[in-house]
């Protein structure tokens, strides 16, 4: 394409449709919605789909990535907010999940769902969602070396099966509660680390 017909990286358009997607994947699945249902539900037209994005892989794909930097950004200030106490910026985590667990479009963990309905090790949803789930536990591997804890890296998965498990079981009983009682299991894993 020459530069003037391309389309720009961030039209209004291509947010409308990685909202409108993300919003209809997390409610209903990947598989079970359709690229026109994304399309009737954003008000697009099909062109303008294919102007921005080569097929559905693609636009999941993509939704996930720009779902991730929002929740990223979102932990970071939850974390921030904690303080300078490193035990607290890290159960900050739980908090975050908690607060997470009790809005009305919690629906479980997307990037968990894309594993399951993309099993392929090249699809793009699955590496989006590895891609997402690494970023996290790398960020609490950093909480935990600032935390001065004992072997950051196997507390950081620890810590990360806390917070898969809790989501997961979130989702199934519609229950915060379970980031509480993640939060009460990674206070003692941190306590744990610090002797």
């Amino acid at each position: 394409m020459n530069p003037t017909t391309e389309p720009p990286a961030s039209s209004a358009k291509r947010e409308l449709l990685l909202d409108t997607a993300w919003d209809l994947f997390c409610r209903n699945g990947y598989r079970a919605v359709g690229i026109d249902t994304v399309l009737a539900a954003a008000g697009v037209a099909k062109m303008t789909l294919y102007n921005h994005f080569d097929s559905k892989e693609d636009l999941i794909a993509a939704a996930m990535t720009k779902k991730a930097a929002e929740f990223a950004a979102s932990l970071d200030a939850t974390i921030e907010g904690a303080g300078r106490n490193p035990a607290k910026r890290l159960l900050a985590v739980f908090d975050w999940l908690e607060a997470w667990f009790s809005t009305e479009s919690f629906t479980g963990c997307a990037f968990l769902k894309a594993v399951g309905e993309f099993p392929g090790p090249g699809d793009k949803p699955r590496l989006a969602a590895i891609a997402f789930k690494r970023g996290l536990q790398t960020r609490l591997e950093q909480l935990c070396a600032e935390a001065g804890l004992r072997h950051p890296p196997a507390l950081a998965r620890q810590l990360m099966l806390l917070v898969d498990g809790a989501t997961i079981h979130a989702d199934m009983h519609s229950s915060a509660a379970y980031a509480r009682d993640a939060r009460t299991a990674a206070k003692a894993l941190i306590e744990a680390g610090a002797r």
